[in-house]
């Protein structure tokens, strides 16, 4: 399932790339969806982070920025079993949260997509809402909008989204000489850029003013272009 966000500034590619998600599902003891949601988050930082892509001659470098030059388009897909450890193999990063376990991939085309990653679902992400979030003193958190209820599978691609706009956000203000900006970074990626996802009263949505919002091109879950997640630190 295909997550794009879009933006005015940057026109989506004419081949589109996007950075696959795959959540390891248990059928037997399924991951706790705001689990999933929080481990999405902080591949997606990781990933972004690694010296594999932050450094000049690294080898995730060009990928990465040409699909950042387009619209931010994620997929989720689910994996289980041999299927999660085939996988691991690819070039990526996988976190963790709670019962929950999420491996980013280094972006390329929608199609084709490596063999291990074509043969799992875009279906079926949806995972049990067992619980709210466990995480405890992260420095950015992640709001999803409480008018829409999405799939897991929708939730961490925006999740993800959000967490990634953040990242840059603040990459964009250390640049500038920013020093409570950088105090923020340095602490965030000390803590493996954990973040802790929350689902609002829409009373509280309509009425905060968040550093990051998420607005998703509506291909998928939701109708037109929609506003489905914000972030703050």
């Amino acid at each position: 399932m295909s997550h794009p966000v879009s933006r005015p500034e940057h026109p989506d590619h004419e081949q589109p790339w996007a950075m696959q998600l795959v959540i390891h599902r248990n059928k037997q003891d399924p991951a706790n969806h705001i689990d999933v949601l929080e481990a999405a988050g902080s591949a997606v930082v990781q990933l972004l982070d690694d010296p594999q892509t932050t450094e000049p001659n690294g080898p995730w470098a060009d990928a990465v920025a040409h699909w950042r030059a387009g619209w931010i388009r994620k997929v989720a897909r689910r994996a289980e079993n041999k299927r999660w450890d085939d996988v691991q193999s690819l070039d990526g990063v996988t976190a963790a949260s709670g019962s929950a376990a999420v491996r980013a991939f280094v972006p390329g085309p929608v199609d084709p997509v490596p063999a291990a990653i074509k043969k799992l679902q875009v279906r079926d992400t949806e995972l049990p809402r067992l619980h709210d979030s466990a995480q405890d003193n992260t420095l950015v958190t992640v709001e999803l909008t409480p008018h829409t209820q999405l799939t897991t599978g929708k939730a961490a691609a925006q999740v993800g989204h959000a967490a990634q706009l953040a990242y840059e956000r603040l990459v964009e203000q250390v640049a500038a000489g920013d020093p409570a900006a950088q105090q923020v970074l340095t602490d965030w990626r000390e803590d493996d850029f954990r973040i802790r996802v929350t689902e609002p009263s829409r009373q509280d949505w309509e009425r905060a003013d968040r550093h990051v919002r998420v607005m998703d091109a509506g291909l998928t879950e939701v109708s037109g272009a929609t506003e489905t997640a914000r972030a703050f630190w």
